[in-house]
């Protein structure tokens, strides 16, 4: 089966892009539409990898069984283009690769495990000769058994926490809610709440337990925007300076670079102004390539036309956080630093044991998506927000940067102030949630809530797929019903 998707979602993102620019085409061209599909070619080899990766990861990252990896990470790619059920398969343990394809003309996609980094997706096509080459990342881990030291930290619960003040008829209601879903897309595989530091309440969904890796998604760019902000409140990184990068295609000529004028706070905002690719196109060409190809990440985030001022308009773009991870890496300047420094400078402080993040073949980080984790190490991470980016006593991040994410891009000022600096926000037209309420949000699910208002981090990992409908901020609602404003 053809999918018509990527075209029809690409012409009416020109269509959107020429209107805001005030052009109105001729009736003749507005009319024209294109039924063949151009993308099948690139939309097979993402699927593939997407197979590939997913299963990679599944079974080495998180040590889930194939069968339930096939059950549910693979979910979401059924009868989408270039996914057959009788396609090349196969799973090689002691190379801890996976290889999907062999049919339609496709060249098949691998995707093997590395040390520290989880599983990296190859180049179609590519030999097993390069696996050899991939990165890796090979810090110790940090030592200590988690279940023998006390949470947050470690993993041990000793004593039952302090539930006097909560209703807890309330509380079983909203985990319900979260788990007993309407639709069979909607697939809650864990649920955390923690108050007053404490995890008050903890489910996990069968086959899942407290161990179980999932990737974040786009929960990553809210991982990432805190290495970010750890290196400018070292001065290292500054909001308003240039990103000061080398742009693809490059200048010719004397005359100046207008994507120089494209800030580190343009692009934590979604709001650089470079031409939109990944709406709807995903999975066919964009980050897509990154994500699922063996494309690398940076030459697609830095390939991109400038078409609009940065910062007037808002546009969610996975390559506007990859812009601002290479200019993250090109401040600590040293490859290896920059490979152990989400370790070293967030993982390791807060006790996040079993947060891996994932890099392309190139070495260079995806975190606008790619990081497999729990559920108790997400709550380590919102904890830290909630307790103002100070662990043990020790101030890992700014209070001034932690107001920066939680302000509302100027970009979405005319559409209801819904996302600061890679958080979303509560948007200006729910009254049912506490406002100073903001959250991460990754695809199929992922979210971490911190609501200061009430004490309270809220996680919920997800197997969303299709027309999702999961509402973070529904989910709010019904969680704060059993706590109290403090």
């Amino acid at each position: 089966m053809k999918s018509r998707l990527a075209s029809t979602v690409f012409l009416s993102a020109i269509a959107a892009i020429l209107l805001a620019t005030g052009f109105v085409p001729p009736e003749s061209i507005a009319q024209q539409s294109e039924s063949f599909n151009y993308w099948e070619k690139n939309e097979a080899i993402i699927w593939r990898g997407v197979k590939a990766f997913m299963m990679c990861n599944g079974v080495f990252t998180s040590e889930r069984s194939p069968d339930l990896v096939r059950e549910q990470e693979w979910a979401y790619t059924r009868g989408l283009p270039g996914v057959y059920d009788d396609d090349g398969f196969g799973i090689e343990r002691l190379k801890k690769l996976v290889t999907v394809g062999g049919r339609g003309g496709v060249p098949a996609m691998k995707a093997a495990y590395r040390e520290g980094l989880g599983c990296i997706i190859m180049e179609p096509g590519q030999s097993d000769d390069a696996i050899a080459d991939l990165p890796i990342l090979a810090t110790p881990q940090l030592p200590g058994n988690p279940l023998e030291i006390a949470w947050p930290d470690g993993d041990l619960i000793d004593s039952a926490p302090d539930v006097s003040s909560i209703d807890n008829d309330a509380l079983l209601a909203a985990s319900d809610w979260a788990f007993d879903r309407p639709a069979d897309r909607q697939k809650t595989l864990s649920l955390i709440i923690v108050h007053n530091g404490q995890i008050v309440h903890e489910r996990y969904a069968d086959g899942v337990d407290m161990s179980t890796k999932t990737r974040t998604w786009s929960t990553a760019k809210s991982i990432f925007v805190t290495l970010v902000g750890m290196l400018a409140d070292e001065g290292k990184m500054h909001l308003d300076e240039p990103l000061g990068i080398e742009w693809l295609p490059r200048v010719r000529g004397e005359s100046p670079d207008p994507r120089n004028e494209i800030t580190l706070r343009h692009v934590l905002n979604m709001s650089s102004g470079l031409y939109p690719v990944d709406n709807g196109l995903e999975y066919a060409t964009g980050s897509g390539l990154a994500y699922w190809a063996g494309a690398s990440s940076v030459n697609g985030a830095r390939n991109r036309a400038l078409i609009r001022k940065p910062g007037t308009n808002w546009d969610y773009e996975n390559y506007d956080t990859l812009l601002g991870v290479l200019a993250m890496k090109n401040a600590i300047g040293d490859n290896q630093a920059y490979l152990e420094f989400p370790r070293k400078a967030l993982f390791d402080k807060i006790g996040m044991r079993n947060t891996i993040p994932g890099v392309d073949r190139f070495g260079d980080f995806i975190f606008s998506s790619q990081v497999y984790t729990n559920a108790r190490d997400l709550a380590r991470f919102g904890l830290l927000y909630l307790n103002d980016g100070v662990w043990n006593g020790e101030r890992l991040l700014s209070s001034e940067w932690i107001d920066f994410v939680r302000t509302p891009a100027p970009s979405t000022s005319n559409s209801g102030n819904f996302y600061g600096g890679q958080w979303w926000l509560v948007p200006d037209n729910r009254t049912d949630v506490p406002a100073d309420a903001y959250a991460t949000a990754g695809n199929r699910g992922q979210y971490v809530i911190v609501v200061p208002s009430h004490d309270l981090v809220i996680v919920r990992r997800g197997l969303d797929f299709g027309r999702q409908g999961f509402s973070r901020w529904d989910l709010t609602r019904e969680v704060i019903k059993a706590f109290p404003e403090r």
